[in-house]
């Protein structure tokens, strides 16, 4: 009965997840298209460090400016993020955001700070709880602000071959018009069934629904479904590999990630 019960609990995790997220908004803004990862519980140990490299490229995107000056269609992001474990529970993060668009070079697209501390598992609580709090310096002209904050609460549970992760991200714009806006709703979700000790595959669900408050129409909210894999080359490296679709006719349509990961 056991072995029943584990894909009972991963589906409802899954509905759960995707019923909050059509029920807490206000208008679709935009999605992080830069470092899409759903984040895990663990932080990176102490006194080590871990550098991912984050590709995205996007084959069916925007034509138009929404709420960034320039289309995501044919766009290439490329983004470097550096972490340092400081102790057994807290880690700091650095990011460089780059972008390419059609036609062009490599351009800066901003740097972004993130603390993140978790709670120890000594606590035997049931989920497991760790907590992100992101500080971004976009380029005004990708983004139209200069700073932005991101809080970003992970709740994860492991159950046998199962791993079930959910981010109710909520964040904010620090300058500019869209600080009137309030705090806008990204949920992020993952499910990941671990094949063998080397690789899993999975589920990962990317949202926003707005700011928070009564919901748009669920047309003009952006849900995207990407089915993963993830490749555990050894202990130290890590490679990601997911196909976006978007589940609505707003925003991106399509996109292609990869993440590398190498802690040394």
């Amino acid at each position: 009965m056991q072995t029943r019960s584990v894909p009972r609990t991963v589906f409802l995790f899954s509905l759960a997840v995707f019923v909050v997220t059509v029920g807490f908004s206000e208008s679709a803004q935009a999605q992080d298209i830069f470092e899409i990862q759903v984040y895990e519980y663990l932080t990176v140990p102490k006194g080590k460090w871990n550098l991912e490299t984050h590709f995205v490229y996007i084959p069916r995107g925007t034509r138009n400016s929404e709420h960034s000056t320039f289309p995501t269609d044919k766009r290439f992001h490329i983004t470097f993020e550096l972490t340092r474990g400081l102790t057994d529970h807290f880690e700091l993060a650095a990011y460089l955001v780059n972008a390419v668009r059609p036609g062009g070079g490599l351009e800066f697209v901003g740097w972004r700070l993130r603390p993140r501390f978790r709670l120890p598992q000594s606590l035997k609580l049931p989920v497991d709880i760790s907590l992100s709090t992101e500080f971004g310096f976009p380029s005004a002209r990708y983004e139209g602000t200069k700073a932005t904050l991101e809080l970003r609460p992970i709740i994860e549970k492991t159950l046998e071959k199962w791993r079930l992760t959910f981010n109710p991200v909520v964040g904010h714009a620090l300058q500019g018009k869209a600080t009137k806006e309030g705090f806008d709703f990204s949920p992020m979700g993952k499910v990941a069934y671990f094949l063998c000790k080397h690789a899993n595959v999975g589920a990962e669900y990317y949202g926003n629904t707005g700011t928070i408050g009564q919901p748009e129409p669920f047309g003009r909210q952006k849900h995207v479904f990407y089915p993963t894999i993830d490749f555990l080359v050894n202990s130290n490296m890590i490679i990601n590999v997911g196909v976006g679709f978007a589940a609505t006719g707003a925003g991106e349509q399509l996109l292609l990630k990869t993440r590398v990961g190498y802690r040394f």
